[in-house]
């Protein structure tokens, strides 16, 4: 029997959750053992070339991968003719970065050590682009296990070479070949797991198709990605590799609560809202119903791991990265915002509003560009045991201009979505105001204990046991819902 469209969507945010947790803790083991073993510089020659990577990426998927998603009834043909153009824009890009190294060492004070990385990085763009489609059309079916296990697989293997010449003492080149090989598995999972084959044609009028919506969302992508790595190159570029590497490792760490979570937000939502596209008011429950859902897990993760900063990297990493903890904690804390903006972006993307999308962005880079602009001559500030001083200055900036976008952005969204304002934070504030009471417990919890490790879990136990009793007494559907699927799933 087929399964309705709640199955479908509860089936597939099961295998995104189990994706992005594996994920997660693969990566997590991956990047504990290389914090370890690698030091700041090393960090901040990969963080360098990824800037370079970032926009490559962009351009190869150029939003195809977003209008397939929102199309209802995409044809072989189409995923035909997408799988091509990625593939050749990746080739044609990876040819003229090559040939173009040399001006990525010359942009970080040429330090010619980046060279070789570079041309070598270079070559996920190839590995990644042989997937988009394959990954898209599963997210689209809903039926992500397969995706689940490549990523899996990648990461392990990727893992395990990472590591091996990291204590080889092969230095940065250890994180690069970590990125090459798990490119490689994951490419094979996909095409040796799937049935499906692609049409050795492609079609300009598929191409032509997606161009509306894709072309409006790789510009949104575009911009976002400048105002997400231009730290990066600005950081590289005046304060040089260490306090990039500092930078590096905050941004990397809480990333991967703020992707996972924006992740599983797109895959899991934009299929489910775009197939009742055409039903205002089911559209609007669906949309009500994932409002709670992401502030109940929202809050507790960002907030928590914010109170656990402290002891999560004494535990992991001891005293060798304390610069990073307060950037990890100003960028969890824009990461609500962006996690939101994300979520509320899904909802129109699924109505077709790729132009409010882009107009949104534009927007968040203008007040990023000014926030930039105002905190820039404090970079270079330090004080004694806080070489990052001036970094944490400009995230303050940057915070300010995702508040003011997220607002902006639930403004249009309540207004296209015909729904009300209030309606929206409601939704939101019982889970913040939840999180922010459970707060000060939490320290208080910690207090009693004097190592790291104990610390940080009295403060996580404590934080979670609070969380599930309170939403439990005040009869929370989310949790309800939540657990009871878990109990049927697993």
């Amino acid at each position: 029997m087929k399964r309705n469209l709640k199955q479908r969507t509860a089936g597939s945010l099961k295998w995104n959750l189990v994706d992005r947790l594996s994920t997660q803790v693969l990566y997590a083991i991956t990047g504990i053992v290389l914090a370890r073993l690698l030091s700041e510089e090393d960090y901040g020659l990969v963080g360098a070339v990824l800037v370079f990577q970032a926009f490559a990426s962009l351009i190869v998927d150029s939003g195809f991968s977003f209008a397939l998603l929102q199309k209802q009834r995409p044809s072989r043909l189409d995923y035909s003719s997408v799988l091509w153009f990625n593939l050749g824009v990746a080739l044609i890009l990876y040819a003229a970065l090559f040939i173009g190294a040399p001006l990525v060492a010359a942009s970080f004070g040429g330090d010619v050590r980046l060279i070789p990385l570079s041309r070598v990085m270079f070559l996920s763009l190839i590995l990644n682009a042989s997937v988009i489609v394959q990954t898209n059309r599963l997210m689209k079916a809903m039926d992500v296990r397969m995706v689940a296990a490549s990523n899996f697989i990648g990461l392990t293997a990727g893992g395990i070479v990472g590591i091996s010449l990291a204590f080889a003492g092969a230095g940065a080149w250890a994180m690069v070949w970590q990125t090459i090989a798990t490119g490689v598995c994951k490419a094979i999972v996909l095409w040796t797991t799937t049935r499906w084959r692609p049409l050795f044609r492609i079609s300009r009028a598929s191409l032509s198709s997606f161009f509306g919506i894709g072309s409006k969302m790789m510009f949104t992508s575009f911009l976002n990605t400048v105002f997400l790595n231009i730290y990066s190159f600005i950081i590289g570029n005046r304060l040089g590799m260490a306090p990039l590497g500092y930078y590096t490792q905050s941004d990397k760490w809480s990333k991967m609560g703020i992707s996972s979570l924006s992740q599983v937000l797109t895959s899991t939502f934009v299929p489910t809202l775009s197939a009742v596209q055409d039903q205002p008011e089911r559209f609007r429950r669906i949309c009500s119903k994932m409002n709670r859902f992401t502030a109940y897990l929202l809050f507790p993760a960002m907030i928590g791991l914010m109170v656990m900063a402290r002891p999560i990297f004494h535990t992991l990493f001891g005293s060798k990265w304390d610069p990073s903890i307060f950037l990890f904690q100003l960028l969890l804390l824009r990461g609500i915002f962006t996690v939101l903006i994300s979520l509320y972006n899904n909802y129109l993307l699924a109505l077709g509003h790729a132009r409010i999308i882009m107009r949104l962005e534009i927007v968040r880079d203008i007040a990023a560009l000014a926030a930039l602009g105002a905190t820039l001559p404090f970079l270079a500030m330090s004080l004694p045991g806080d070489p990052v001083y001036g970094i944490g200055i400009m995230l303050w900036g940057q915070l300010g201009a995702s508040a003011l976008t997220w607002l902006l952005t639930l403004v249009y969204t309540v207004r296209l979505t015909q729904s009300s304002f209030w309606s929206y934070i409601r939704d939101l504030m019982p889970y913040f105001a939840l999180t922010a009471v459970i707060v000060p417990v939490m320290y208080l919890a910690a207090g009693l204990f004097e190592a790291a490790p104990l610390k940080l879990c009295a403060e996580a136990v404590t934080g979670l046991l609070l969380y599930l009793i309170a939403n439990h007494l005040l009869r929370s559907r989310v949790q309800q819902q939540v657990l009871a699927y878990l109990a049927g799933a697993f």
